[in-house]
């Protein structure tokens, strides 16, 4: 489910980094490299490591003992397309092997874990923008017409919303839980998610969602009907969500608040 509680991505990011600076602090920097690359990316790449796992619990369970040439051979190759695939194609294979080699060697890093980490996720940051410009241009494109609009109205952290229809009941804080109706689309009109459609109201928590939601959701009172027209940094960003909402895009929803629970 696509919902703006669907938090599910946020949850495997958290465990990610946690494993990942767990591991920092218990090896005193030595799987740098795997944090930082893993971390930084995209789940593609932890997928090539967990693809190289399950090949060799296959090959054990077959009584044929992986060799550790074969094993460091077969990352290389999984963790170069992958790289490939993420448009690193012209990444320095030498001073990627030396930093590999400092790591696993013990030998002085040129840059600390935590630089290391700032580094490749500023570039892959700029790298996914620039791949994403038409989108974030159609955003920011839309965002500006809709503000022209009769009725819209745009808060100072760029959200804006129109009232539907107001309510008269209670107005909800960011601890209230509450029970509502929605449909999220598109700025193209593509509708990626939609109670109606399923039948029945969800409920959830004010701070649970989406930065927008959150935000818009303490603009309502019971009974009032609101379209939140949402900018990428107040909703998924550069990551997206799931397959129907791409990174950076810009989201509109209709929202009926059931109650205040």
């Amino acid at each position: 489910m696509n919902g703006p509680w669907n938090r599910w991505m946020d949850r495997f990011y958290v465990s990610l980094q946690r494993f990942g600076e767990s591991q920092s602090n218990h090896s005193n920097g030595t799987h740098f490299f795997f944090y930082s690359i893993i971390w930084n990316m995209n789940t593609k790449v932890l997928t090539c490591f967990l693809l190289v796992f399950f090949s060799i619990s296959a090959l054990r369970a077959q009584n044929t003992e992986p060799t550790m040439d074969s094993v460091s051979y077969s990352l290389g190759i999984l963790l170069a397309q992958n790289l490939k695939q993420q448009g690193l194609d012209s990444v320095d294979v030498n001073t990627l092997s030396k930093g590999i080699d400092d790591v696993m060697s013990g030998n002085e890093l040129k840059v600390n874990l935590e630089e290391a980490n700032r580094i490749v996720q500023e570039y892959m940051s700029a790298a996914q923008a620039k791949q994403y410009e038409s989108v974030i241009a159609e955003g920011k494109a839309f965002l500006e017409a809709n503000a022209k609009r009769e009725g819209i109205q745009t808060t100072a952290s760029g959200l804006q919303y129109r009232v539907v229809q107001e309510g008269t009941g209670a107005t909800p804080a960011d601890t209230s839980s509450v029970t509502v109706h929605y449909t999220g689309k598109l700025i193209d009109g593509t509708v990626f998610d939609s109670s109606l459609k399923r039948g029945e109201p969800t409920t959830f928590g004010v701070n649970q969602v989406i930065a927008g939601w959150t935000e818009g959701l303490q603009l309502m009172k019971e009974g009032a009907k609101y379209e939140f027209y949402i900018p990428s940094n107040l909703a998924y960003g550069e990551r997206g969500a799931g397959g129907a909402i791409p990174p950076y895009a810009t989201l509109i929803f209709e929202v009926e608040l059931i109650s205040v629970n």
